[in-house]
């Protein structure tokens, strides 16, 4: 289970605004890749917070809201999926980390700049202090409240991107390779926001 510990260590050092930051959908067909950054108050344990992976839908819904609630910003960034096709799947990641932590606001829409980043196994271009965790949603509670966000956020896209692209069940499979999606995808050929670079396989 996540705990305080490594940020308890980096407070400790005198540190006083941790953003902590993971992504969603850096291994799907379909979609932009989508990153928040969370920054918590310093001691906060919320229950049940946990790698998002590990949460069926309906809690991760119930513990997006009460980090929202108990957060003090939030920053969201995406990278389309035309971009994800000009500059590869890894430095589209780090630029949506990098977007979320620059488009960081409390909720009275003030900005938030971090004096350290706590990032899920990746390491972006800013001068912010920072450190990698390598499944650091596993290890960080606060790196797992981050990637409640933002599979929380990236759920509610795929539910609209269904709306528009209904032969391909985003609904359902989220824009990850399922079975059922590289049927769709042989049947119908590519929609515009499908990840051009990931079908050579299935096309």
């Amino acid at each position: 289970m996540p705990t305080l510990d490594i940020e308890n260590e980096i407070w400790d050092e005198g540190y006083n605004c941790i953003a902590f930051c993971d992504e969603v959908g850096r291994g799907c067909l379909f979609g932009s890749v989508l990153a928040a950054a969370v920054v918590m108050p310093r001691g906060l344990i919320i229950e049940g917070v946990k790698d998002s992976k590990k949460l069926s839908p309906k809690k991760r819904e119930q513990l997006y809201e009460i980090i929202k609630e108990k957060c003090i910003a939030i920053g969201v960034g995406t990278v389309s999926a035309g971009i994800i096709d000009r500059i590869n799947i890894k430095n589209a990641t780090k630029l949506a980390m990098k977007k979320a932590i620059l488009s960081i606001k409390d909720r009275n829409e003030n900005e938030i700049v971090p004096d350290y980043i706590l990032i899920d196994a990746e390491k972006v271009d800013l001068s912010i202090p920072q450190r990698a965790i390598i499944k650091g949603d596993d290890f960080s509670h606060g790196i797992a409240a981050s990637s409640i966000v933002a599979k929380v956020l990236r759920d509610r896209l795929c539910e609209r991107w269904h709306m528009e692209y209904p032969n391909y069940n985003i609904k359902q499979n989220k824009g990850y390779g399922t079975k059922a999606h590289r049927e769709a995808l042989k049947r119908y050929g590519a929609s515009p926001m499908h990840r051009q670079t990931f079908l050579g396989k299935i096309l």
